[in-house]
């Protein structure tokens, strides 16, 4: 095998331990935890760093295992940072290790190189930023899922074992506020580093492309959520459907459209 699938199949497997390690009951971050946490961020970190040495990779498959060593971080830092954070695991990791099959399976997928003349500085903002805001949303959205299957589960008048592995209604829903504020922010920031961009490279202040409308959709629906959670309360599985809407939208704009270029149209 090349290096490539080497430290592809490497990357893959460091997520194997901790998926299979969060789905059994615990009550505290043991010592375990953080292992098999801190592996599952530093195989897929490590094989994404050696994609970006030299040059910007703009694949399929570099997209996705930049995105899962991005929400891996933000996951570590959430669970070292709050209380609840890291009970989010049983339905962030099963879904990492999807994307990391996924990242696998196309890593020969072509890629379109990386074209334009904004200067580095703001071509990497807008890039970490993206990146930044898709990662806080997948959490967000996690937590919004958390929320919908605990009350789907009182709803039926079920008490389901899975369910007693994630935080509360409460603790979800407190989470998914948070991150949810967090990512909107971050987003805003790479809107306005993209429009930059652009204009550095076109002089166009904004082109309504795929990833432009879906990005300003997903913004537009998480400040619709955020003001309505304020003024009138709105949560449960009200407020997780806005969440999911919105990370769909953001999914379709940031790595559907990558599915598209580089693998359907090659």
């Amino acid at each position: 095998m090349n290096t490539n699938t080497i430290m592809t199949v490497s990357a893959f497997l460091a997520l194997i331990p901790a998926t299979a390690y969060v789905l059994r009951p615990r009550q505290s971050r043991d010592l375990g935890f953080w292992a098999v946490a801190l592996v599952a961020l530093v195989g897929p970190l490590g094989w994404s760093l050696m994609l970006l040495a030299g040059e910007w990779h703009t694949g399929f498959s570099a997209t996705l295992w930049l995105i899962i060593s991005s929400c891996m971080l933000l996951f570590i830092l959430t669970s070292a940072l709050t209380s609840h954070g890291w009970r989010l695991a049983p339905l962030l990791l099963p879904y990492l290790l999807l994307l990391g099959g996924l990242a696998a399976v196309w890593s020969q997928a072509p890629e379109r190189p990386l074209v334009g003349t904004a200067p580095d500085l703001w071509l990497g903002l807008h890039i970490s930023f993206s990146l930044i805001s898709y990662s806080l949303l997948t959490l967000a959205a996690v937590s919004g899922l958390a929320v919908f299957l605990h009350e789907r589960a009182l709803k039926r008048k079920i008490r389901p074992a899975f369910n007693s592995l994630l935080p509360s209604v409460m603790d979800s829903e407190t989470l998914e506020l948070r991150l949810l504020g967090a990512a909107e922010a971050v987003l805003g920031l790479g809107i306005l580093s993209g429009m930059e961009t652009l204009y550095f490279e076109t002089g166009q202040i904004i082109v309504f492309d795929h990833k432009t409308l879906f990005s300003l959709l997903a913004f537009g629906i998480i400040a619709v959520l955020l003001v309505l959670r304020t003024r009138t309360g709105v949560r449960g599985r009200q407020a997780a459907r806005f969440v999911l809407l919105a990370y769909l939208l953001l999914t379709l704009g940031y790595t559907g459209v990558k599915f598209v270029t580089d693998v359907l149209v090659g």
